[in-house]
């Protein structure tokens, strides 16, 4: 990469990490270009030129983040060989990744229904297209042999996310009675059998 080009994406990376400090330290709200400016020293002009507006960094830091945990999610995937402890390692993945980088799963989850994400579906969607495709790949051998219920990829992402997202919201939320280690006992197995014929 030309020293230009490297110049450019470590900027990239400074404001999206100054980003995700602000937004856990204050609310997704709290993210602006002044604030941005004040905490990174680069420039109005480099800020839009890299993002276009406060929306766009938004959604750069949101599609960032939403790659990291389909990472997590993939990396917890992949090595297993059976459909139950791929489907168990999935659950716990998720809720780890919870725990262990608490300001991008707050980050995503705070972001959910934010107005920004419709505008920059496109680039959203290029970020998980290739993840979202692994996950699929590793599922579908499953769901062929008669192991895992066929339904459509939409439905069966319910069954396996629904639980562990609304779990991480409410821990994210500060809702006392969830607790991630309890539920990373309980809930793999219970994920598991919604998803087995």
């Amino acid at each position: 990469m030309p020293p230009k080009q490297q110049r450019g994406a470590a900027t990239v990376q400074k404001v999206l990490n100054a980003a995700l400090d602000l937004a856990a330290a204050e609310g997704p709200g709290a993210l602006t270009m002044t604030a941005l400016i004040s905490r990174t020293g680069v420039s109005s002009g480099s800020l839009y030129h890299h993002f276009g507006s406060v929306d766009g960094l938004a959604a750069a830091l949101y599609a960032r983040c939403m790659a990291n945990l389909l990472d997590a999610l993939v990396g917890a995937l992949e090595p297993e060989a059976t459909a139950r402890e791929g489907i168990r390692a999935f659950v716990r993945a998720y809720l780890a990744f919870t725990r262990d980088r608490r300001s991008e799963a707050y980050f995503i989850h705070a972001s959910s229904h934010a107005g920004y994400l419709p505008a920059h579906a496109g680039r959203i969607a290029a970020e998980k297209r290739p993840r979202m495709e692994r996950i699929a790949a590793w599922l579908r051998p499953f769901v062929e042999s008669g192991e895992l219920v066929a339904l459509p990829d939409p439905l069966t992402e319910m069954l396996v996310v629904g639980p562990v997202a609304e779990t991480s919201r409410r821990w994210l939320a500060g809702d006392p009675a969830v607790d991630l280690e309890t539920a990373a006992e309980l809930l793999p197995d219970r994920v598991w059998n919604s998803l087995r014929r």
